[in-house]
């Protein structure tokens, strides 16, 4: 079946890549008899069952910001597919703080700090703590809004009883004790933005493209950014237009790709010669 030769072929890259490797697999779904099959889980759990060695480590949605407009009138527009993650040891390069830099990187807000904190001043003011919890409250808030203000964390969170759900699913701990006993907790949030898996872009249209589904160079590149460093081989066994090597040959990694459709191989062959890649100058021998 398709499945069970992709899982075949992924056996393959499975044993070709070093332990600090990872590979990177994405499938679309289909719909037969107005049934969605689910084709990429199906994937990752026939991978599952054929390669135990094989971990995944994430399901990365992508986030289609212009999706094929369809006009259906009995389910949505599909506008999200899956990219996962697998590896066969926990030595894999890991690269988090590449990951998606432009994307969250921290924006000023326009009105400074001085909105900072005013939801919560008018939670506390409706919750049913007492008085002097109520008091404590809005004490904790003043204290940590100074310290965003001075630079010292980069934000925070604060819960109350009885307005936000229990912190960490309700289980027993620190912060559950603090919101029993005081009626609030706070967490504070330290370094960089959270990186979430998902990556949100645009469908990509290339002149003369033949083929039918490529996906953005974006997407290959934030990968390369989180997996691989400078100098690393990427094999892509579908290479289809030349996707993943345009951003290979953008961050200097060394590629190699194989496909089979030979028009699809001369559009990527002719994508990859037109393609003009900005080093960093280099000055020798001034003082």
């Amino acid at each position: 079946s398709y499945i069970q030769k992709l899982v075949t072929l992924f056996g393959e890259c499975l044993r070709v890549i070093k332990p600090s490797g990872s590979i990177i697999f994405n499938l679309g779904d289909k719909y037969e008899n107005s049934n969605l099959l689910l084709v990429p889980y199906r994937f990752a759990i026939a991978v599952a069952d054929a390669h135990p060695q094989a971990r995944l480590v994430n399901a990365v949605t992508w986030v289609k910001r212009n999706p094929t407009p369809r006009q259906f009138k009995r389910r949505l527009v599909s506008s999200t597919e899956p990219f996962f993650h697998f590896v066969k040891t926990d030595d894999y390069f890991y690269n988090l703080d590449a990951f998606m830099v432009s994307h969250t990187a921290r924006k000023p807000a326009k009105n400074g700090h001085r909105d900072i904190g005013k939801g919560y001043f008018e939670q506390i003011a409706q919750s049913d703590l007492s008085p002097e919890q109520k008091s404590h409250a809005q004490q904790a808030l003043y204290g940590v809004i100074q310290e965003v203000q001075q630079g010292k964390i980069a934000g925070f969170r604060m819960k109350i009883r009885g307005i936000h759900s229990e912190p960490f699913g309700g289980q027993a701990g620190g912060r559950q004790i603090q919101l029993e006993k005081n009626g609030f907790t706070i967490i504070r949030l330290h370094g960089n933005p959270i990186k979430r898996d998902v990556i949100e872009t645009a469908v990509e249209s290339l002149k003369g493209n033949p083929h039918p589904a490529i996906y953005p160079t974006a997407i290959v590149e934030e990968f390369l950014h989180l997996l691989t460093r400078e100098g690393d081989v990427v094999l892509d066994p579908f290479m289809g237009a030349g996707s993943t090597a345009v951003a290979c040959k953008r961050l200097r990694r060394h590629y190699i790709g194989y496909e089979l459709n030979p028009d699809y191989c001369a559009y990527a062959e002719q994508r990859l010669a037109n393609l003009v890649v900005n080093l960093p100058l280099k000055l020798e021998g001034l003082s």
